[in-house]
């Protein structure tokens, strides 16, 4: 059963995924909470592991998933899935690429996506960002809630934004994505995360 589930639930993820792999983790973040395989935390860790490890975040994180869930068989079998939609559509795409990507309905279609793609991406980042910074305390026993800040989150959030934004100003380009993530993989190493 678990088999089919993660083959079927990456195969979603394939197939309504578009924007590249920062467009699919609110996609696959349902997907799993959905059916229960991970907590919204260890979520949130899985993404930091599959985007510092070689390879597409989206193929990295249906096989990390898959592995976590069922082994070596439901790591082939979400990867596969979550690929599968893809291949298929860039075979069919070869074959009619010259015609279609001149045609002024597919450009209005692919121009009316873009905003909509930046738009999930900056929510999704914005959301895994608060939810590490901050988490909820139980206030009392009609289950309201208060939220506190995890202060070793923040320092490393806050660390990360300075450093990225001196780089900015100093070197007038980015700093690069791998840089960050190095950095911050050594800061929660360093303040034990």
């Amino acid at each position: 059963m678990i088999y089919f589930q993660l083959f079927m639930g990456f195969l979603k993820v394939g197939c309504f995924s578009f924007g590249g792999a920062y467009g699919a983790i609110p996609l696959i973040r349902n997907v799993v909470l959905s059916y229960g395989w991970l907590e919204d935390e260890t979520f949130t860790y899985f993404v930091a592991v599959s985007e510092s490890t070689p390879g597409p975040i989206m193929v990295n994180l249906a096989t990390y998933i898959g592995s976590s869930q069922a082994g070596f068989l439901g790591a082939v079998l979400a990867t596969l899935a979550v690929v599968l939609p893809s291949f298929l559509l860039i075979l069919a795409a070869a074959a009619f690429l010259k015609t279609m990507i001149t045609n002024p309905y597919v450009q209005a279609l692919l121009g009316g996506i873009k905003p909509c793609i930046i738009g999930i991406v900056l929510a999704t980042g914005i959301f895994m960002t608060l939810k590490n910074c901050f988490y909820k305390t139980p206030m009392s026993i009609q289950s309201a809630h208060s939220f506190r800040l995890n202060t070793p989150h923040m320092l490393i959030t806050a660390g990360l934004i300075l450093i990225a934004f001196v780089y900015k100003q100093k070197k007038k380009k980015n700093l690069s994505p791998i840089t960050l993530i190095l950095l911050s993989a050594v800061a929660g190493i360093f303040l034990g995360l």
